[in-house]
């Protein structure tokens, strides 16, 4: 038996997906997360799901770790000391930014880099804009500025020389010299990261990298040492944010590419999911225990981004799979403010002490109820039946939170305060699903709404309802979708190469051989994994703008365009950018000339796909009739509701709301007004009773 692997950790649980491919066969676990060791859940989970399969550590070939650990150090800022060696004059690039602030409206705010200032050495270099390099870097002053930050208690070290984009010699040589003297391999250089224009963003990428580097390199370690420790010569591998995955080596030179590992994952579960299904047209909203990340698929593509930021001053520019993320999770905690209004998140009771009902924070009473708490005390959880291998809920905890924090302060009774948590946390996760939709021109209405996490099925018809989504789509194992998605994720390698030249200027056989020069880098990097594939696919783009403007729009080439007659390329650019800036804008403009500022290629491999028939219920193991029934306090009053075993409905049931369906990774509530059916692949399809 050999077994593919698909782990993703969260806040509150860690979740394993155990895939057999030759029985077409597979089995899911959840444990608690353990925040103080991450790499502790990640073994208890894989055991626990290898058990279940029928079997030990050595059985695993392969296992896909979806993480958040660079994430959380950053937001945390619990990073190592890092050092920043520069171009003189230019060590406040960090801090100036692109003098935006923190609040849109507000005339101040505050901003500290993760380097802080007596950190960042400058050196006497320079390269022009051309590349021509005016000023070589001294191997003196290099090795004295690493001294300097080494007795200052620097950990890791990062290179950022301007206009290393257009020609790295400098940096390379900088990169040279400090691994000589530096004691360990934590030394970043920025045309490593991001060989592109834009000095502040490949700064701020490069600096987060190298600050990164200890911590997720010793997290993969500590991982590392716990498999072999069991047994097991399975190949470990890392979700990216681009929904790609890469290796142990190459995630601990690049951990900045696992920024939003985890919520990429389950992304790409519901792409696979939902494109089986049927529904090329999803919005996917994953509630774990701290956040609620939103994507959009559209046309069974991921939408994708050039940029993000992880919070405020902290931009990383890397190819990633654009998430919308808010502090809105199962664990967010409720409070009445000064002005006496009601919030939700984005602080989380997390795993420990977790939600009252969890029964773990003793006599503190300082921490209010969370979104958990108001879906217990109005009867959508069954306490007897939590998720996660946890022990029964404390309903009376979870209601005296509510009524001591919210409840009082606003003269509610406990049930009406408990409604009035989940009506903020949905106003919450709706704005969020509007921003990924309509703020970028999608009609909501051509969309399902895919809820996934372990609270993400219990406000299904609140965001269809919120939104105006026309179906909801819940997948056989919500709760376990992320690891589903490392599991069935691609090997993927991304590259860029600035331009920076009016379109009249680029060359067709220039930029076809630049195409062929980083396809073949790419190709090189797909077959070092070592990983079968189906097929290997390309993905080529331009950033692209029109004269004088500032941020640009990404046309896609194809292949024919690509591998056609070189004078011809140039037509197929024109075509490609009026394309994808009629769609954003809704106009093109003639007459401006355009302008190609960077080149963009994806190398994909792509892995077998799971099939997802082998999740539909078998005929003999379904049932139709509720396991039982509970009272359901909705919309002011209280709901007699049957309860389904979920995995035990048979293909095409059908039933209208009230009803709960409970399964070990989450419970659905489908509220009076919506029906739900479940489809050929075990998915349940939800809509309201009048469409």
């Amino acid at each position: 038996m050999k077994l593919v692997l698909g782990v993703d950790i969260g806040g509150t649980f860690t979740d394993v997906f155990a895939l057999d491919p030759q029985a077409g066969r597979a089995r899911i676990a959840k444990v608690a997360s353990t925040p103080a060791d991450p790499s502790r859940a990640f073994v208890e989970g894989l055991g626990a799901a290898l058990a279940m399969q029928g079997a030990g550590f050595e059985a695993a070939a392969t296992i896909v770790h979806g993480t958040t650990v660079g994430t959380n150090a950053l937001l945390e800022r619990k990073v190592a000391r890092c050092g920043l060696i520069t171009t003189a004059g230019f060590a406040d690039v960090l801090e100036m930014r692109r003098r935006d602030r923190p609040s849109t409206w507000g005339l101040w705010g505050r901003f500290e880099p993760l380097i802080a200032r007596d950190l960042r050495v400058g050196v006497r270099e320079r390269t022009l804009a051309n590349g021509m390099v005016r000023e070589p870097v001294d191997a003196d002053e290099l090795r004295a500025a690493a001294e300097r930050l080494l007795a200052a208690g620097c950990e890791a070290l990062c290179v950022f020389f301007i206009n290393s984009y257009a020609n790295p010699a400098n940096e390379a040589r900088a990169l040279e010299c400090l691994r000589a003297v530096w004691p360990n391999e934590h030394v970043t250089a920025s045309h490593e990261i991001l060989p592109e224009v834009r000095e502040f963003e490949r700064a701020s990428t490069a600096s987060l990298n190298a600050a990164l580097q200890p911590v997720v390199g010793r997290y993969v370690e500590r991982i590392e040492s716990s498999l072999a420790e069991r047994g097991t010569r399975a190949e470990l591998l890392i979700v990216q944010s681009n929904g790609g995955l890469m290796s142990v080596q190459d995630t601990r030179r690049f951990p900045i590419r696992t920024a939003l590992s985890g919520p990429a994952a389950g992304v790409i579960a519901c792409a696979h999911i939902a494109t089986s299904a049927g529904w090329p047209d999803v919005i996917t909203g994953d509630v774990g225990g701290t956040s609620f990340d939103v994507s959009l698929i559209a046309d069974g593509r991921i939408a994708q981004t050039a940029q993000q930021s992880i919070a405020f001053g902290m931009v990383v520019r890397t190819p990633m799979i654009e998430i919308q993320t808010i502090g809105a999770g199962g664990g967010s905690l409720a409070r009445v403010d000064v002005s006496g209004l009601l919030q939700v998140g984005p602080q989380s009771a997390g795993s420990s002490p977790g939600p009252a009902c969890y029964g773990l924070r003793g006599h503190d009473d300082t921490l209010g109820p969370t979104v958990t708490d108001a879906n217990v005390v109005l009867g959508r959880i069954n306490p007897q039946r939590p998720i996660g291998a946890l022990p029964s809920l404390d309903v009376d905890a979870a209601r005296q939170a509510i009524a001591r924090h919210v409840g009082e302060p606003l003269g509610l009774s406990p049930e009406a305060a408990a409604e009035a948590i989940l009506t903020v946390a949905n106003a919450n996760m709706a704005g969020a699903m509007r921003l990924v939709s309509i703020e970028r021109g999608h009609d909501p209405t051509r969309f399902a709404y895919m809820p996934f996490g372990g609270g993400g099925a219990l406000h299904v018809c609140a965001m269809m309802r919120e939104v105006g989504i026309r179906a909801g789509l819940i997948p056989r194992y919500p709760g376990v979708s992320s690891a589903l998605g490392c599991a069935i994720a691609d090997m993927r390698h991304d590259f860029v190469q600035t331009l920076n030249r009016p379109l009249s200027r680029l060359d067709g056989y220039e930029l076809h051989e630049q195409i062929r020069r980083l396809s073949e880098r790419g190709g090189e990097a797909l077959a070092a994994a070592g990983v079968p594939f189906v097929r290997v696919v390309r993905r080529v783009e331009l950033d692209m703008l029109y004269q004088g403007q500032t941020h640009t729009v990404a046309a896609e080439l194809d292949d024919a365009a690509i591998d056609g007659p070189r004078d011809a390329l140039g037509d197929a650019v024109v075509h490609a950018f009026e394309h994808a800036y009629r769609q954003a804008f809704g106009r093109t403009l003639a007459g401006v000339p355009m302008r190609v500022l960077n080149l963009r290629v994806a190398m994909i491999g792509e892995r077998p796909k799971f099939d997802l028939s082998a999740l539909a219920p078998e005929p003999a193991d379904t049932r139709r009739e509720p396991i039982g029934e509970r009272r359901v306090h909705h919309d002011g009053r209280w709901w007699q509701t049957p309860v389904f075993e979920r995995l035990a409905l048979p293909v095409d049931f059908t039933l209208d709301g009230p009803a709960l369906f409970e399964q070990p990774d989450t419970t659905i509530w489908l509220e009076p007004g919506f029906s739900a059916r479940v489809d050929a692949l075990g998915n349940l399809i939800v809509r309201t009773t009048d469409a």
